[in-house]
């Protein structure tokens, strides 16, 4: 009779133990307090375009889910012919944005990603340092209806800077 109280009284330890351990778990590190980035780049969502004399230029934004936004960018020359083309996914995951673009022929076909280092507003700043050209990408939201994409970074040992001015379509 003493072998089985005590070997009870251990099995109630144990799982008294146990339940206090799992309700720590559930209450440290609740979902809902994970910020979810991907909300600051909604502004981004829709198709952007501009027409320069080299040839049209769109990017095209489109809100997935709650933690990702899908993004296609080309550059066509004389109404036909894609000289460039990308594709983005913004994903955010436990609080952290970061922007991967794919280019054909680039990269060995491989995703680069570049983190969220800076946001406000009307302001988005992806940088990679890793990666030859760009190592930073920006986004500067001017009205609800216009954008300017820069990408800058070191290009064959001098800064090199592009910028990309945008209308809404």
């Amino acid at each position: 009779m003493k072998k089985i109280t005590l070997l009870t009284a251990v099995l109630s330890l144990m799982a008294s133990c146990g339940k206090k351990e799992n309700t720590e778990k559930t209450t440290t590190a609740p979902v809902a307090e994970t910020p979810n980035k991907l909300a600051a780049t909604e502004w981004l969502a829709g198709s952007w375009g501009h027409t320069t004399p080299e040839g049209d230029l769109s990017e095209k934004w489109e809100k997935v889910n709650d933690s990702v936004m899908h993004g296609e960018s080309y550059f066509v020359v004389g109404g036909k012919d894609t000289v460039f083309a990308e594709t983005v996914a913004l994903t955010s995951e436990k609080g952290k944005l970061a922007y991967t673009v794919t280019v054909p022929g680039q990269n060995d076909e491989k995703p680069v990603r570049f983190d969220l280092t800076s946001s406000s507003e009307s302001q988005l700043v992806f940088e990679n340092p890793q990666h030859d050209y760009p190592n930073k990408i920006v986004y500067n939201k001017i009205t609800n209806d216009s954008l300017v994409a820069e990408i800058s970074g070191m290009q064959k040992g001098k800064p090199a800077r592009e910028q990309f001015a945008m209308k809404r379509q």
